[in-house]
């Protein structure tokens, strides 16, 4: 085969994944425009199924449970996040590998095995203190465990990434602490900072395994409400909650993709 057939093959294969990975997501879309109650027959353009999103008060409480779980549980995971790369990073000729090793565990772990266990010791925490009774709380903490490996990685590539003399530089030029950390780490760092902050808030809008094993009653989040809702079959409201979710998912993975063309255009100093 010719280097020219095996490159047509391998843009031919690109294309096929990219059907089968966005084709059903477009047919969510367009069945939630659906003008009659049917996921499988299309009848025409309607948007009735978005005015009945919005007029219904318990799926509004389950997107506010998402928006207040996903922007808290981002924000205490992109600042712990960001301190535990950077410190990574200063220690990380210490032989920490065991420290990585830790950070890696979550990333890699099945969702359902992280659920139980988080429900798990949330319970046992709750039957001898009365703490922490399974609720929203207990899924900003449980959101914010697996959101901060992801946050230190990427906050710690960056740094990897940057110029060691430059810290030296700061240090010649008779910089505090404070001083080195507001005006140059912290501008150095901002679009990965931006970029994880982006990445969490996506992991927390389209978790629903360890959601569901933490949550409590009245802690209903959308991807919970979506999994209630097609026991009773997929309906044009359901694609339309999941077009919905689909869009937030695109919008903050193209926000976080932009800080990081951003990052990338920057001239940098490499080691």
């Amino acid at each position: 085969m010719s280097a020219r057939g095996f490159n047509r093959g391998l843009q031919a294969f690109w294309y096929v994944m990219l059907f089968f990975l966005y084709a059903p997501l477009a047919v969510v879309a367009l069945y939630s425009f659906n003008s009659i109650n049917s996921s499988a027959v299309f009848a025409g353009i309607s948007l009735r199924w978005y005015a009945a999103l919005f007029s219904d008060e318990t799926i509004l409480n389950a997107f506010y449970n998402s928006l207040t779980l996903a922007i808290t549980s981002s924000t205490i995971a992109t600042v712990i996040g960001t301190l535990l790369g950077y410190g990574m990073y200063t220690y990380r000729h210490r032989r920490l590998g065991w420290l990585i090793w830790l950070v890696y565990l979550p990333i890699v772990m099945p969702d359902i095995v992280y659920g139980i266990s988080q429900m798990s010791f949330f319970t046992s925490i709750s039957n001898a203190t009365g703490l922490f009774n399974l609720g929203l709380g207990t899924m900003v903490i449980a959101h914010v465990s697996f959101q901060v490996p992801f946050v230190a990685l990427l906050i710690y590539s960056r740094l990897v990434g940057l110029d060691s003399m430059l810290f030296e530089a700061c240090h010649d030029l008779y910089a505090n602490g404070w001083q080195r950390a507001w005006y140059f780490i912290l501008p150095t760092l901002r679009p990965a900072i931006v970029s994880a902050f982006f990445l969490a808030f996506t992991l927390s809008i389209d978790d629903f395994v360890i959601s569901f094993f933490t949550s409590g009653p009245e802690s209903t989040t959308l991807p919970i409400f979506i999994w209630s809702a097609i026991k009773k079959g997929v309906t044009p409201e359901v694609n339309a909650i999941a077009t919905l979710m689909i869009g937030a998912v695109f919008a903050a993975a193209a926000i976080a993709l932009a800080f990081q063309y951003v990052r990338l255009a920057r001239p940098r100093v490499s080691d």
